[in-house]
């Protein structure tokens, strides 16, 4: 199924048109902005025209501005969610941005340094000039008039205040008194006022001349005594005042006409100038407000280009955004994911439907691969279970002589874990296999090898059963191996123990008869010829005392084979252990009074069924040989006082009995190996006091393991010899990995004492 359209997106062609009726208005309200400004419609730019097309511009350019803004700051938290075409759609609208923005600014500069250079020929210093003579030369014309004015009016002034005694008598001759100056100076009008602009007296020689009230600050000036002139302003008349010293508060104000051309030719020039003046000084304002000009009619075609920029990415990037996405969850593992398609998209529209039929493969081929992987594992979970389940140890060796799989049983029997073995070179985590692989290797097709090995881990030795077989297929280049490790280490053990007790049995049966005769036989030959031998009679009893010791010693030898070799089976009865500890500890103490004795039991009873008479010759026997590893070493040679420490503890289902001595210790290498039948190193010993104890401790479903004394940590010397057996019925060793089989001994971690090693533990 094509992905659903994101809620924010609903809209989207509802917002394009609009915007793309905002750009087709902006395109043409800017087209026609220009053509107003510049004359070419008859419309003309008026102040209200030309507000009217800025706002009308500067609302489009504002909705599209906050339109580019709103799709800016989707972009924003597209790209800063991660979302998928986010990039490709920041860098396309860069891009067009780019290309709207580069040729406005271009055509910006170029316009920028037209205008200068325009405006440079305008206001040059030669146009300046002319301007300014052409107001030279009328301010001249006028200042021509104004100086005749100012004799005229200076002598007029003089006579009107000669003429105060006609004025104030007289005022008709007064009135031809300044008639005739009129006339004389060829004065249009004359005028007597008052301060305040009252007119005393009018003496008009043209009468068409209309009045002009000269301005209020003219009187202030004329207070000085100096004549006032002022300048043509509407009229073509130049004028003049001066006070008249002979009157209270009298001004004479007169005027004369200029040619009205000359006046128009004058006032046009002083705008002219003023005008290029201010323009001169406003060019920078001038440029500005044509910057502004082309700014705004240059945004708003930048703005258009901006949105449909914007328009054309979102349409470019709309397809590829939706190939990412359904990519993605595609590698998310979803290949349920469809791009929907849009046939308006071209080449974008085949590249989904392509992507549609990839997925739609992968999602078939994926199916199938799961099956034939369920499969796969199914026989994965069966092979590991088969491989767990067996006792044998299994290791996998790749043509590059790695091991690429162990099983439990293997890493067991190694001693190692599965980080230690796995990965590593079958000869390096097994020197022992070398030479059999080394051999393997070299044949080829379907075969199978077979051989012995014996390794030692932990101190403990182990004599291994290995089975190398090719895997190799007949489809397959690989040559890989299959080794099969066995340990029968008990196998050997008991095939051994049965062949010693047979042994046993024969020599006491062939020793055993003769014993008794030869005993009896020499014991009546000192009843019948002692009594009559006086010479050598020391030697003839030391002889016969001989014979006896000895038959006697191979008597009990005798017993111990036969012990051995027809041990009956143990009656299983509720017994306290602790019974049988303190009777084989009182017999060695009493036997070995230079031996100190010590015991550690708890409060309690430590019930079990067992048989007491072969567990309590079990525990004798260990302290025991506990006494007799002390006693073997040299008196010269002893470093403290022997010490044999007896404890017993439960724990849990089981029954521990540790017996600790001080003597010289156990060797470290193949300790195990004292458990063996006559596995002895004493003058005397018959090598069969362990592997009775251990014998026994098998009946009971226990074990007996070889241990240091906790001395030993700590620098010093001794043995320990800990039995194990069950509280309850003797059965089945606990298949417990803790548990080892009975008769097995376990090397302890601390360091061997550096004295001479135990000579015998056994009997």
């Amino acid at each position: 199924m094509p992905p659903p359209v994101p809620a924010w997106r609903e809209g989207a062609p509802v917002a394009r048109a609009i915007g793309l009726v905002f750009v087709v208005l902006a395109i043409l309200s800017a087209s026609i902005t220009f053509l107003v400004l510049t004359g070419i419609t008859p419309i003309t730019p008026t102040q209200n025209v030309i507000t009217a097309a800025l706002l009308t511009n500067g609302v489009i350019v504002t909705v599209l501005i906050g339109s580019i803004f709103i799709e800016i700051r989707k972009i924003w938290i597209a790209r800063r969610k991660g979302r998928a075409g986010a990039r490709l759609h920041v860098r396309v609208v860069a891009m067009f941005s780019f290309v709207a923005t580069l040729p406005a600014i271009l055509v910006a500069i170029l316009a920028t340094i037209t205008l200068d250079r325009g405006l440079d020929r305008w206001f040059e210093d030669r146009t300046r000039t002319i301007v300014d003579n052409a107001v030279a030369v009328a301010n001249a014309y006028v200042q021509e008039h104004a100086n005749v004015l100012r004799g005229d009016l200076i002598a007029m002034a003089t006579d009107v205040d000669r003429a105060k005694a006609i004025y104030d008598y007289d005022p008709a001759r007064f009135d031809i008194f300044m008639e005739t100056q009129l006339q004389l100076r060829q004065l249009p009008a004359a005028y007597l006022l008052h301060r305040d602009g009252t007119v005393v007296t009018r003496t008009l020689y043209d009468l068409k001349e209309k009045f002009a009230l000269p301005p209020i600050g003219a009187f202030s000036k004329a207070d000085a005594g100096e004549p006032v002139l002022i300048a043509p302003g509407d009229t073509n008349q130049v004028g003049g005042v001066m006070k008249l010293k002979a009157y209270d508060d009298m001004y004479l104000y007169v005027t004369r006409t200029m040619d009205p051309r000359v006046t128009d030719y004058l006032r046009l020039a002083r705008e002219s100038a003023l005008e290029y003046h201010d323009l001169a000084e406003s060019r920078r304002s001038v440029q500005i407000a044509f910057a502004l000009v082309y700014i705004g009619i240059t945004l708003v075609f930048l703005v258009a280009a901006t949105w449909l920029g914007f328009a054309f990415s979102n349409r470019l990037v709309s397809p590829i955004r939706r190939l990412i996405n359904a990519a993605d969850q595609v590698a998310r593992g979803n290949l349920n994911s469809q791009v929907r398609v849009d046939p308006h998209d071209g080449d974008f529209a085949h590249l989904g439907q392509t992507f549609n039929t990839m997925t739609t493969q992968l999602r078939s081929q994926r199916d199938d691969l799961l099956a034939a992987n369920d499969q796969i594992d199914r026989r994965r979970r069966f092979t590991e279970a088969v491989l767990s389940g067996v006792t044998a140890g299994v290791l996998g060796v790749d043509e590059a002589g790695r091991i690429s799989l162990a099983n439990r049983s293997a890493e067991m029997l190694l001693g190692l874990s599965a980080d230690d073995i796995g990965n590593r070179p079958a000869e390096e985590v097994v020197p022992e296999l070398a030479p059999i692989l080394a051999s393997a290797r070299g044949d080829h097709g379907e075969w199978s090898r077979q051989g012995q090995i014996v390794i030692v881990r932990g101190g403990r030795e182990r004599t291994v059963a290995v089975r190398v077989t090719n895997d190799n297929r007949r489809d397959s280049t690989r040559q890989g191996l299959v080794v099969t490790l066995d340990d029968i280490t008990d196998l050997v053990k008991a095939q051994r123990t049965s062949a010693w007790a047979d042994v046993a049995r024969r020599i006491a049966h062939e020793i055993k008869n003769p014993l008794t005769p030869i005993q009896l036989s020499a014991e009546r030959i000192r009843r019948r010829y002692g009594k009559r031998i006086e010479d050598d009679r020391a030697v003839f009893d030391q002889c016969v005392d001989t014979i006896v010791r000895q038959v006697g010693d191979i008597g009990r030898m005798v017993d111990e084979f036969s012990s051995f070799a027809r041990m009956p089976k143990p009656v299983f009865e509720p017994r306290d252990l602790a019974e049988a500890l303190r009777e084989a500890v009182f017999l060695q103490s009493v036997s070995h009074p230079d031996v100190k004795f010590s015991t550690h039991l708890p409060d309690e009873p430590l019930i079990g069924k067992f048989d007491h008479r072969q567990l309590g010759q079990a525990i004798a026997n260990v302290v025991k040989n506990a006494v007799e590893a002390i006693t073997g070493v040299p008196a010269d040679q002893r470093t403290e006082p022997g010490h044999v420490d007896v404890s017993a503890r439960r724990d849990g289902e089981w029954l521990v009995v540790d017996v600790v001595d001080n003597g010289p210790g156990l060797p470290q290498e193949n300790r195990e190996r004292l458990l063996e039948p006559y596995m002895t190193t004493r003058e005397k010993g018959t090598g069969l006091g362990l592997a009775i104890v251990g014998k026994i401790v098998e009946e009971h479903g226990g074990r007996i393991e070889l241990l240091d004394a906790p001395a030993v940590r700590d620098g010093g010397h001794g043995a320990c010899v800990r039995l194990t057996i069950r509280a309850g019925d003797a059965g089945a060793m606990t298949t417990d990995a803790e548990a080892a089989p009975a008769g097995v001994a376990a090397a302890s971690s601390t360091p061997v004492s550096p004295q001479k090693p135990r000579e015998d533990h056994g009997l």
